[in-house]
This record gives structure tokens, sequence and C-alpha cells, in this order.
């Protein structure tokens, strides 16, 4: 591989979730119109509909601890991440963990942005 995609890939999930802590709106400039987005099965698709998705989810505050942020190459260029982690919401004590996956890609400008994000968050 001629680029750097597990270094790609730990800046790009150390943004995302800062951003998500800080400013949920922030994230549309990650994703494009042909995005798409599965959070606990439900689906959004494009940017807008993305942000209106993250940025109405049922809580105030929240704070994202990743543990793990692997990642892939793709054959198309892309990078493909799978993040484990824990998450607090609002004055909750106990963490929920979580699973998201994301597949990033170049726009035509080479610009990484979100082509597939799906959350999951692990129970039991």
């Amino acid at each position: 591989m001629d680029f750097d995609f597990q270094g790609i890939a730990t800046q790009f999930v150390t943004h995302y979730y800062t951003t998500f802590d800080t400013d949920r709106k922030a994230l549309a400039g990650l994703y494009r119109e042909n995005s798409m987005l599965t959070f606990e099965s439900t689906q959004a698709l494009g940017t807008a509909n993305i942000a209106e998705k993250l940025t109405n989810l049922p809580f105030q505050k929240v704070k994202h601890h990743f543990d793990t942020a692997d990642a892939q190459p793709t054959a198309t260029g892309g990078i493909v991440i799978l993040v484990t982690g824990q998450l607090l919401v609002d004055e909750e004590a106990n963490p929920l963990k979580f699973s998201q996956a994301f597949q990033l890609v170049q726009d035509p400008q080479g610009q990484w942005f979100v082509f597939n994000d799906i959350f999951k968050l692990v129970f039991g």
C-alpha cells in the first residue's frame, strides 16, 4: 500500500469521536450525498439525513472512549475501520459498549470522507 491506512484511520477515529462528543452537527462535513449511516438498524442516506439522525439522538451529553480501531485498505483505495469502545450518555454512571464500522473513501479532491458508517450498541 502506498498510503498509511492505519495512521489515517487512527487520526480519523480520534477526530470523529472528539467532534461527536463536542459538536455533533459538525460531523456533517465528514459525509457526502452518497454516504450511508446505519445506526442501530435505522438507515440514513446523504449528508442532511445523516446529520439530522446524529443531532437528534435522545441524549444531550456523550463521551466516547474507543478501545480498538483496526483498519485495512480496500481494493478500491479506501479504508475499512472497525472500532470497539464504550460510551457514557448524559448522567449515566455505567458505560455502554459499542462497535462501529466505517469505510473511508477519497473524493475527487483527495479528501477522505465516510462512505459507510454502521453503529451498534453491544449488550450482554
